[in-house]
């Protein structure tokens, strides 16, 4: 009897037997030839088409273990006439998860050496080309009766020793083990935990109190207040911001939770900017880099425009990296500019430095350059308006500006910057002690880490990768720092988040490239980012209470003046009569120092007209306007004096 053979019968054979050997190629169990017995059949060697050899170093590559193929292509005969499409399909679809990955390429390339082979079907049955491992030349086996085959010792040895040592295709088996980061939602998690951390380790500490540079930008827009000596350097921005708020409701609580709402909002959108060209994983470890920080923590809810700054800082960078390819990124752009000018227009200024002189010298990036333009001057207008209106012209609201930071000169300020890493909130002058120094470590790592991103950046650049994407963030960040590091003889904390806000992308993505490919190092890694993150719980604490209490003696001044019969319309003089005034409901006004807007002649003139007191926070005696003025130690304040003026009319 003669087996009827199709072409799909073969190729199936085959398919199966280079699964078969692929998945065993790694064992070396079985050294010695097998002899496999099937039934008698009538096969010829047939020529293969001249194209396409079957043996050689043309021939596809087959990797088959030998003694192995017959047995298999025994059981494959059973199910015939079963054909190679339908026995693919059932099994992609039993084994489909391992087939596709593992063996799917060997499945197909033992197929098109089934299909060159050829099987012909004759009178005297059907006719095949034997296998290059079989039938082809050199050849040492043998023949023991009909179909049966014996190959020799060292034939099965070197085709054993030839399987062992052939490559395994790619797959899960043979895929090197690599460390899996959250995707997807890491941000909005990240955005979520900013929120929580600043809802119940900040708002609480600061839900009844104003701080002093507060008082003055809420006093603007607040109706229920006299506007406080609104100086030079500041810009309304966080008053326009905070306006709606203010128009409802007087409550500081209702205030700090809409702004650390607002500010969880903000920092989502200027990260999410970022994920088309940094990826998921490195946006939100960027962004919690960023807001892990305490001083990012603690302006969340308060109203400051240091951290708007920062956050449209990124979102601007971001933007402006994708202006080329996305037209309407351009008037995002726009919008950040201005509003990032409407909060502080010198940071605008030091921000669209480096994005114009790119946009100038990149030709990819030149249309960007009107929208960077008109940015800035819509954001400038309202600041360029009042600097004619009160300081004679944008030139000399810079000079007065500068005189009242203490002047805009070269000068080294590291140093201070360093010191007032951990607060307090104003270093000026930066003579206490240095609180927490083994957790300034992490900013003393800042420059070296940006170093190396900047080195992986511009190797990159050289093997095709764009490097625009580390450049221009460190670039910003560079020009945003040069007021505060070289060009102020006193610091803050705040001052630098526009800078920190744009390392952490870079160093963020150096730690993801430095950590996915190697288990270990990611375990170093996240466990450094976690230590930096808990390590600023501390300081965060110290310094809400610190404000607090800071903040807490305004409070207690004010009701102690109002007790002495200093209510509205009142006038305060002194060195804190900016948020006491504020909380006494008074107007506050300054005859020295960097807020000075008022004269001595000019304060008695008032005196007449209002209650009036001079607050002194030490034992010295009170300006010489105000010697003759009534001494009110104010209990609870730690030595404060008010020296109240006599009544109006009580002298005439």
């Amino acid at each position: 009897m003669t087996a009827h053979v199709t072409d799909e019968d073969t190729a199936a054979d085959t398919a199966a037997t280079a699964a078969g050997g692929a998945a065993r190629a790694a064992s070396t169990a079985t050294t010695a030839a097998i002899p496999v017995t099937v039934a008698p059949v009538s096969v010829t060697a047939v020529a293969p088409p001249a194209e396409t050899p079957t043996a050689g170093p043309g021939a596809p590559p087959t990797r088959v273990r030998p003694g192995r193929r017959r047995g298999w292509a025994g059981v494959l005969r059973r199910w015939r006439p079963t054909p190679w499409p339908a026995l693919r399909a059932t099994a992609e679809q039993t084994f489909r998860a391992t087939l596709l990955t593992a063996f799917r390429p060997t499945l197909l390339t033992a197929a098109t050496a089934g299909a060159a082979a050829g099987v012909t079907v004759g009178p005297s049955g059907p006719t095949t080309g034997a296998p290059a491992h079989a039938a082809g030349a050199g050849s040492t086996g043998t023949r023991t009766g009909a179909g049966t085959k014996t190959k020799t010792g060292a034939e099965t040895a070197a085709e054993n020793r030839t399987a062992r040592t052939a490559p395994l295709p790619p797959g899960p088996a043979t895929a090197p083990w690599r460390p899996r980061f959250p995707q997807g939602r890491g941000l909005e998690a990240v955005s979520l935990l900013y929120l929580l951390v600043q809802l119940t380790l900040v708002v609480p500490h600061l839900a009844h109190v104003l701080g002093w540079d507060e008082t003055v930008y809420v006093s603007q827009v607040d109706p229920r207040t006299p506007a406080a000596f609104f100086s030079a350097p500041r810009s309304r921005g966080i008053s326009v911001l905070v306006s709606p708020v203010l128009a409802v409701t007087d409550s500081v609580l209702a205030l700090r939770i809409a702004l650390a709402l607002l500010s969880t909002a903000a920092l989502y959108a200027a990260y999410r900017v970022w994920r088309p060209l940094l990826g998921p994983v490195t946006t939100a470890l960027a962004a919690l880099v960023f807001s892990g920080l305490w001083i990012a923590q603690i302006s969340g809810p308060e109203a400051m425009p240091n951290l708007w700054v920062a956050l449209g800082a990124v979102a601007a960078t971001g933007l402006f990296l994708r202006a080329p390819r996305e037209p309407n990124a351009r008037w995002w752009l726009a919008a950040c500019l201005a509003g990032v000018a409407l909060m502080r227009v010198p940071d605008a200024a030091w921000l669209g430095l480096p994005l114009l002189a790119t946009a100038g010298c990149v030709r990819s990036h030149r249309r960007t350059l009107p929208y960077l333009l008109g940015g800035l001057a819509v954001g400038a207008t309202q600041w360029t308006v009042e600097a004619y209106s009160r300081f004679g012209g944008v030139p000399q609201r810079l000079h007065v500006s500068g005189a009242t930071e203490g002047g805009m000169h070269p000068h080294l300020n590291f140093y201070n910057a360093w010191r007032s890493l951990n607060g307090p909130e104003l270093c000026r002058p930066c003579s206490g002690p240095v609180h927490h120094p083994e957790l300034t470590l992490w900013w003393l790592a800042l420059p070296l880490l940006a170093l190396a991103a900047l080195a992986v950046a511009l190797r990159e650049r050289r093997t095709g990768s764009p490097a625009d994407r580390t450049l221009v963030p460190l670039a910003v960040a560079v020009c945003l720092s040069v007021p505060y590091l070289f060009l102020l003889s006193y610091s803050a904390p705040r001052f630098l988040l526009p800078a920190y806000a744009l390392l952490a992308l870079p160093v963020g993505g150096l730690l993801i490239r430095a950590a996915r490919p190697r288990p270990a190092l990611a375990v170093t890694v996240g466990c450094l980012v976690a230590l930096q993150l808990v390590a600023q719980y501390p300081v965060l604490h110290r310094m809400t209470a610190q404000v607090a209490f800071l903040d807490q003696r305004y409070r207690v001044a004010a009701d102690d003046l109002n007790a002495l019969g200093l209510r509205a319309p009142c006038l305060l003089v002194g060195s804190h009569a900016q948020p006491v005034g504020y909380d006494a409901g008074c107007a506050s006004a300054a005859t020295k120092g960097n807020n000075r807007n008022t004269t001595p002649s000019s304060v008695l003139r008032r005196a007449e007209r209002m209650p009036t007191a001079v607050l002194t926070t030490d034992a010295r005696r009170p300006p010489h306007y105000a010697r003759d003025w009534t001494r009110h130690p104010l209990p609870g304040t730690d030595g404060w004096t008010a020296w109240l003026a006599p009544a109006p009319g009580a002298s005439r």
